[in-house]
């Protein structure tokens, strides 16, 4: 039997410890019960990030993005398509490098979007331009 996964809450951010199988199942969160997976990305400012890429057993895939880039916005769709087919052994969350420049500079993000792969608080991977969901998927796939 595996050990339990650490899965943040997109809502409330609370750890929350879920058997490994099953995740799969449509897990609640105990604090705010609501569901830990609902096939969106999860939007974060900085403190939510550092939560979600130090508190998660998943690996957890970030979207550096801005709102006036014209290629962030046409992979927007993509990025919330990959979602739903990645959920639940990936997290996907976007983080708006206008908000959060202190995380742009700390990741040395220097063109956008770009996306980067975290497994157990490190970054494992990253990819720098628009993707389509296919694409994504299969990136993740590769380096998860």
């Amino acid at each position: 039997m595996k050990d339990p996964l650490h899965i943040v809450c997109p809502h409330c951010s609370t750890t929350n410890r879920v058997p490994a199988q099953r995740a799969g199942s449509g897990p609640l969160c105990g604090k705010c019960h609501k569901a830990l997976f609902n096939g969106h990305p999860v939007e974060l400012d900085e403190a939510g990030f550092e939560r979600h890429i130090a508190s998660n057993d998943l690996p957890v895939v970030v979207d550096f993005w801005a709102p006036w880039c014209g290629p962030c916005r046409s992979m927007a769709p993509e990025f919330e398509k990959a979602a739903t087919v990645l959920e639940p052994t990936v997290r996907l969350v976007k983080v708006n490098t206008e908000l959060a420049q202190n995380l742009a500079q700390r990741f040395n993000i220097r063109s956008i979007p770009t996306m980067a792969l975290f497994r157990g608080g490190r970054e494992i991977a990253r990819q720098s331009g628009a993707m389509g969901a296919t694409a994504i998927a299969s990136w993740v796939r590769a380096n998860a």
